[in-house]
């Protein structure tokens, strides 16, 4: 299996893919295909006294900044690494594509050159949160805001089918996040798409509030980008100050720092549960080929998880299930 990495992307490129890189390589028994500066890639490769006849590189003289225009970037960017990467994967040069960079350019690149599944709407980032019982899935999480609640219900069947099969969920429930339980909360969106997902294909448990995104009501929760966004920047800068507010709270005095020593181990399992490191990418569900996109500000961690995700996501042949289930829904309708 090999995985292409936009190594350019992110704020702790190229270090953190090239580290991650070398490590999926011994771990994972998978191949890695570094795109970018390929003497500066091999210069870091170079730091870690080891050669690697699984790692190759792909030359890609130039990087889409967060402050360019995603589409117009990647049509005129041609030598950008994200378009060489998604254009490798598109050539079957890769299994799957990782990049750190520019969300916007990743979302481009996948639907313009990766290209959506038959029958896909709208492709959707489907990112892991952390909850009370596991990390759930918020989809979307900032690829579409303005959708249809035709959009809604393949996002809840995409990211059923993603929770089933790479993190082993028997019957993932879905939930629309709303403005309230009750079957007639919400906007026109919302309560459009709660009477679709009455009769589509998914363990659809009803609307779920704000208050549920973290006691993890539900396994699929589903919204627009705009609201999933949100949700999802709020959620991770309350894990920020939780944290710090934590530590500030045990480094008052001798007695708390005595007491943190006793508590250690479960300050240090709620930290990691609240660690988007420890969760991988998020995918780009509806494209053709697996595409995952990482934190920008991913450490090397953060990369190998990824990459652990983007292995997976090929080992289930997750792509050709979501074709198989939008097709079946299609037929559905048209009976």
């Amino acid at each position: 299996m090999k995985i292409i990495i936009d190594a350019m992307g992110g704020d702790n490129a190229p270090q953190a893919p090239v580290e991650a890189a070398v490590k999926a390589v011994e771990t994972l028994d998978v191949d890695i295909v570094l795109v970018g500066d390929t003497e500066r890639l091999k210069a870091e490769v170079k730091k870690y006294g080891k050669k690697s006849d699984r790692i190759a590189y792909a030359q890609a003289d130039d990087i889409i900044s967060n402050h360019e225009e995603p589409a117009m970037a990647v049509r005129s960017k041609k030598n950008a690494s994200v378009v060489v990467a998604a254009r490798m994967l598109k050539n079957g040069d890769g299994d799957a594509m990782l990049s750190m960079g520019n969300t916007g350019a990743l979302l481009a690149a996948g639907l313009l050159i990766v290209g959506r599944i038959k029958g896909v709407l709208r492709p959707a980032i489907g990112t892991l949160l952390p909850s009370a019982k596991g990390p759930k899935m918020l989809i979307d999480a900032g690829a579409n805001t303005n959708c249809k609640a035709e959009n809604l219900v393949q996002f809840a069947t995409m990211g059923s089918i993603y929770m089933k099969n790479v993190l082993g969920a028997e019957n993932p429930t879905v939930g629309i996040i709303s403005n309230g339980e009750e079957e007639g909360k919400g906007d026109e969106l919302t309560k459009e798409t709660f009477q679709l997902l009455k009769k589509a294909p998914v363990n659809f448990i009803g609307n779920i509030e704000g208050r549920d995104v973290m006691e993890g009501t539900a396994e699929v929760m589903v919204c627009d980008g705009f609201v999933g966004n949100v949700i999802l920047k709020t959620v991770e800068g309350m894990g920020h100050v939780v944290s710090s507010k934590i530590r500030e709270i045990f480094e008052k005095s001798i007695i708390t720092k005595l007491a943190a020593v006793l508590v250690m181990g479960g300050i240090r399992e709620f930290k990691q549960s609240m660690d988007y490191r420890e969760y991988g990418g998020a995918p780009l569900l509806g494209t053709k080929k697996p595409v995952i996109k990482g934190h920008g500000s991913s450490d090397a961690k953060a990369v190998l998880s990824a990459i652990r995700q983007a292995k997976r996501f090929v080992e289930t042949e997750l792509t050709e299930t979501i074709a198989k289930n939008i097709t079946d829904m299609e037929a559905g309708t048209n009976d």
